[in-house]
């Protein structure tokens, strides 16, 4: 399995890390809009730029995306869609269905395979919602965020003018994940369940009051939660605020029985040191899926629930029953 990757940030640098892991796969070509000497793998791998990306389309299996959901993926996956099978981590959860819409044209009108969304959130905490809502019909979701680093929130941040750098945390409100935990199926609003910490660099100049307003009331990323800002040097950041960690819990509270009586919680929970290295390993895990879908002839865009489980892993199908099942 080729594997190509575009984009080198933190995203980037762990699949590279993820490929070298996997006996299955070689990392091809690193494209990049910057200049490819500035790029420096860990590896020997060679860096393109961009434009290039077409004279090495034979060495290309699949090309993973690794741009920002803010305004990178929205384009950037319905484009390469056309020429290459790709996989991308596409996070704005209320964009996902027109985003599979463009990229599932794009994919199947000329003969590739996309998979879109993958990672953690949207990605593993999503098949165990799908899991644990069939098992437990007769139930409820609750998806709780860090406390961590988000990488697609922190990347829409330092995308506002005026903002040099930037880290975003989320945080679950404790009082409301200790009530879902005891069972008390709590109705909660998005507010209710998580905190948003912003901590940013401004430019020289900048006016903080409107980058701190402009936070605050951004769709889809912060204008539903309680968010602080808070403004910061550029050494106070790098100091405090380096790592990339994050995680979760998916939990579902069920019941079974003629009249209910019998009560369940399933409870899946990540906890990562860091974020960008454990997306990509998922990345990396679905390539592998796209790259067996494209030689079966399988085109269109997919996302983690249209997966077959054993598509993911190296492992054959008889190994996986003698040593998974």
């Amino acid at each position: 399995m080729k594997i190509a990757i575009y984009g080198y940030g933190n995203l980037g640098r762990g699949v590279e890390c993820a490929v070298k892991q996997c006996a299955d796969a070689t990392l091809t070509g690193i494209y990049t809009r910057r200049s490819p000497a500035s790029v420096k793998p860990y590896g020997d791998t060679p860096v393109y730029r961009i434009d290039d990306i077409l004279a090495h389309k034979d060495e290309i299996d699949v090309l993973i995306l690794c741009g920002g959901s803010a305004t990178d993926l929205p384009e950037m996956t319905p484009t390469f869609a056309k020429t290459f099978n790709v996989v991308d981590s596409f996070d704005t959860h209320a964009a996902i269905p027109a985003h599979f819409a463009r990229v599932n044209t794009a994919a199947a009108e000329t003969g590739h395979t996309a998979l879109i969304s993958a990672g953690w959130d949207p990605g593993m905490f999503s098949l165990n919602r799908l899991y644990a809502s069939a098992v437990l019909p007769q139930g409820k979701d609750y998806t709780f965020w860090g406390r961590g680093v988000s990488q697609g929130h922190s990347d829409a941040i330092r995308r506002i003018d005026g903002v040099k750098d930037a880290r975003q945390y989320t945080v679950p409100v404790d009082a409301a994940l200790a009530a879902v935990r005891a069972g008390e199926n709590p109705a909660l609003t998005t507010r209710q369940k998580h905190l948003r910490e912003c901590y940013v660099v401004a430019e020289e100049g900048a006016d903080k009051a409107r980058i701190e307003q402009e936070i605050k009331t951004m769709p889809n990323y912060f204008a539903d939660y309680d968010t602080t800002v808070t403004f910061l040097s550029e050494e106070e950041l790098k100091r405090d605020h380096s790592g990339i960690p994050h995680g979760g819990f998916v939990i579902r509270t069920g019941c079974t029985g003629w009249n209910g009586e019998h009560k369940h919680a399933i409870e899946y929970s990540l906890k990562l040191d860091s974020n960008p290295e454990f997306t990509a390993s998922v990345l990396v895990a679905y390539a592998r899926a796209v790259y067996r879908l494209a030689q079966k002839g399988e085109y269109g865009c997919k996302t983690v629930f249209d997966i077959p489980p054993a598509l993911l892993s190296p492992l054959s199908a008889e190994e996986l029953r003698a040593t998974m099942l």
